[in-house]
């Protein structure tokens, strides 16, 4: 009885330790190999030096007569590009003259249109397409990511938090909420992607899975859009199913190349 006795308390150490190790290895061991990169990377650190002209990623709006629709993500500055990435959504109405962007960020008034060009580089970093939709079924959901918009519910000077959120890529998981068909979801290291007001337990964002999510501090997904998700302080590891990958925090994802969505999801 007493070797039973001694066995137990050792068996339940192990376990634990296991958990840390598993624990330390998906969401921490990245961000250090990340930071570690990230400090030999020459890039600017600082707003004031560094590039956001356009990439020429698109093409001029007057050159382009149908309607499109882009999201973008861009890697950000400072010490946030450790482990996150930034994210915004352009379109543009068939025959219009204009490209029409918008972001979320963190100072004054949250919500900003053309604050900078569509297709422009952050913090000198080139953008990446994940959703590009043109032609009638871009035209069909413009309405929508227009409501969306004009819903999003933080967007009074004050309403930015860097972490959990709502930041920049609250502000595009909404719209994409808003807008399933595109069957995307963004990046593992879009900080803020996950964050919820309040306890939320349902469908996921793209409505083939579902979620449990506490305030974007901790949460999980299981979903074909998705893919199986585990979100631990923000901080997201997981499986891509669709495209065989991992995804890793600071990292976003790492496997088979993720095609651009450029059709809407049947």
């Amino acid at each position: 009885m007493a070797d039973y006795l001694l066995v137990m308390p050792s068996r339940r150490l192990k376990r634990r330790s296991l958990i840390m190790l598993t624990i330390f290895a998906l969401f921490f061991a990245p961000i250090l190999a990340r930071a570690a990169m990230y400090a030999l990377d020459s890039k600017p650190r600082s707003w004031r030096n560094a590039d956001w002209s356009s990439t020429g990623a698109l093409p001029p709006a007057s050159q382009f007569e149908p309607a499109r629709l882009v999201v973008f993500t861009g890697t950000t500055g400072g010490w946030k590009g450790v482990v996150a990435v930034h994210s915004w959504v352009v379109f543009k109405e068939a025959n219009a003259r204009e490209w029409k962007r918008y972001d979320v960020v963190g100072w004054g008034m949250p919500v900003r249109t053309n604050g900078w060009p569509a297709d422009g580089r952050w913090y000198g970093n080139a953008p990446v397409a994940i959703a590009d939709i043109s032609g009638p079924e871009a035209a069909r959901l413009i309405p929508r990511l227009e409501a969306a918009v004009a819903a999003y519910s933080y967007n009074r000077a004050g309403d930015y938090r860097v972490w959990p959120g709502p930041n920049s890529n609250s502000f595009t998981a909404a719209i994409l909420r808003a807008l399933p068909e595109l069957a995307v979801t963004l990046p593992a290291n879009a900080v803020g992607r996950d964050y919820r007001d309040g306890f939320y337990a349902g469908l996921s964002d793209s409505r083939t899975g579902v979620e449990l999510n506490l305030k974007g501090y901790a949460g999980v997904k299981l979903g074909w859009v998705e893919g199986i998700e585990v979100n631990l302080l923000g901080l997201v590891a997981g499986i891509d199913l669709r495209h065989p990958g991992i995804k890793l925090p600071g990292y976003g994802r790492i496997g088979v190349d993720a095609p651009v969505g450029t059709a809407l999801a049947k």
